[in-house]
């Protein structure tokens, strides 16, 4: 399975390698698959070092605050979570909400 956490750019270089930031770690990933333009404040999408697609701010950053809820909802469980905890017959899913909330409300990936 791979995530897709959305990643800022944080510069690019003359070879169009972009330095960017995952989460609090940098890497650097290579912008050449990318048609649109990519320029530093611009969130990326990034398979084994290349920028896959451009995302939009907004999305991105609720992508980022899911991935801070999962992180969280994990930290508090007794048994860590598998990755079939995140699929149900619909699809991936994004959020879990913790075990102490009576309903589940499940957010698709898109």
């Amino acid at each position: 399975m791979c995530l897709a956490i959305p990643s800022k750019v944080l510069n690019i270089d003359e070879n169009n390698i972009a330095e960017v930031d995952t989460l609090g770690v940098k890497r650097k990933v290579s912008l050449d698959l990318i048609a649109e333009e990519v320029k530093p404040g611009d969130y990326v999408l990034i398979h084994v070092g290349y920028a896959m697609s451009k995302i939009d701010e907004k999305a991105a950053l609720e992508s980022l605050e899911i991935y801070e809820q999962l992180a969280n909802a994990a930290m508090q469980e007794e048994e860590p979570i598998s990755p079939e905890d995140l699929v149900n017959e619909d699809g991936p899913l994004l959020y879990k909400p913790p075990k102490e909330m009576e309903k589940w409300e499940w957010r698709m990936a898109n």
